[in-house]
């Protein structure tokens, strides 16, 4: 359970991770040692992962993104699966419930790319992909209180 301050912080912090801890303390109405050790506390619980940076991927040269929905053919699972591992344009995958066994975020630098990626699983695995034209909602952590 999450008391009001340690709401506040996670907050705080989702917004900008590399805020002093004086900063943060002075936010919370709290000393910079008493938010270290709550900080500490979230840690040890696991409500705090990591310390992470957000990149845009356009500025990398990724100007285009693709929601690919994978259902390996029969045996295929492991091998699509270290497939997809092994592609660092899938920054993140899912395995999911329901007619397809993954939902992919795929980055690209251009439309060409797209089939040279999905030729890649192509023979191993049926996909449906769709371009993303907006991301209204950016991911973000679930609500901090009960």
């Amino acid at each position: 359970m999450l008391d009001e301050i340690d709401q506040s912080i996670l907050g705080i912090l989702a917004r900008d991770s590399r805020i002093s801890l004086k900063d943060l303390g002075q936010q919370v109405a709290l000393s910079s040692p008493a938010v270290s050790e709550r900080l500490r506390r979230l840690e040890e619980r696991g409500v705090i992962r990591a310390f992470t940076v957000e990149i845009d991927p356009a500025a990398l040269g990724y100007t285009l993104q693709a929601i690919v929905r994978i259902r390996p053919l029969p045996g295929k699972l492991h091998i699509v699966q270290k497939l997809l591992e092994d592609t660092p344009e899938f920054c993140e995958c899912d395995k999911v419930t329901g007619e397809d066994c993954y939902v992919a975020r795929l980055f690209l630098r251009s439309i060409d790319d797209l089939d040279v990626i999905i030729d890649r699983i192509a023979d191993k695995a049926e996909t449906n992909t769709s371009i993303v034209k907006a991301q209204p909602i950016r991911r973000r952590p679930p609500p901090f209180t009960v």
